[in-house]
């Protein structure tokens, strides 16, 4: 299948591993050049950098905190004077708002505060500072990553903002939808991710049909999916990888 990906750039943030690093890979086998950041493992997002580069890849990797609007809009000046342009935009990066054990009311407003800045904010300013780009050559892709927690009602915080990211982006679905721009989640559930290996021993929800957590190369794979040509009549929708968890 030709998704049609061969030299448009694709910006992803927190690519330095899991879902972030395995996007880059994929992206860059459909002949994609990337854009990826990270606001702290530098020698990680290097690694992910060189496997990209492995595949043919052009690549431009930067240090890049998404919550600060000014860095962002160097880091995407930086890719339009290397590629011409963003064609794409994944919002992988994420801050986990749950703290193990702690309730709503046990969790400071400082873990509030970063969960919107990161969650909320870090892709308001990656669309505000690549839509324009998108709207320049009439075509653009926006992925970004909700969850299960609002579905399920899972963790106060951390609903909010998975169910705010959906809202977002079906606002953005709608306005840019005119000039060739679509936007869309993915809704991940359990996945086998270096951070969650401790739920690999974590009983699954009885409800889930599919009895096993999902794997990294599934939320990826469908991320260049809803990248591609072929997605070009979907927009503004979340798709749930949970495993039949919840059914939407």
């Amino acid at each position: 299948m030709d998704t049609g990906l061969k030299g448009k750039t694709v910006l992803i943030t927190g690519a330095s591993r899991n879902v972030g690093r395995l996007s880059a890979e994929y992206y860059a086998r459909e002949g994609a050049n990337l854009v990826i950041c990270t606001s702290s493992k530098m020698d990680a997002l290097e690694e992910t950098a060189a496997l990209a580069r492995e595949r043919g890849a052009e690549v431009l990797a930067v240090k890049c905190d998404v919550t600060d609007g000014a860095a962002v809009a160097q880091m995407v000046d930086a890719a339009v004077k290397k590629f011409g342009g963003v064609d794409v935009a994944v919002n992988n990066a994420v801050y986990r708002s749950d703290v193990k054990g702690k309730g709503f009311l046990e969790q400071p407003f400082e873990i509030w505060q970063r969960n919107i800045d990161v969650n909320l904010t870090g892709p308001y300013h990656v669309c505000r500072a690549t839509i324009p780009h998108m709207k320049k050559k009439g075509w653009g892709r926006i992925v970004n990553y909700s969850g299960i927690a609002p579905f399920l009602g899972e963790g106060a915080a951390k609903a909010m903002v998975k169910i705010g990211i959906v809202g977002f982006t079906r606002g953005l679905a709608t306005e840019f939808a005119p000039h060739g721009i679509t936007a869309n989640c993915i809704g991940p559930g359990t996945i086998a991710t270096e951070r969650e290996a401790y739920l690999r021993e974590k009983a699954l929800h009885a409800e889930q049909p599919i009895r096993r957590m999902g794997k990294p190369e599934e939320i990826a794979e469908l991320a260049v999916y809803l990248s591609s040509e072929q997605a070009a009549f979907i927009t503004g929708q979340c798709y749930l990888v949970n495993g039949g968890l919840y059914y939407q």
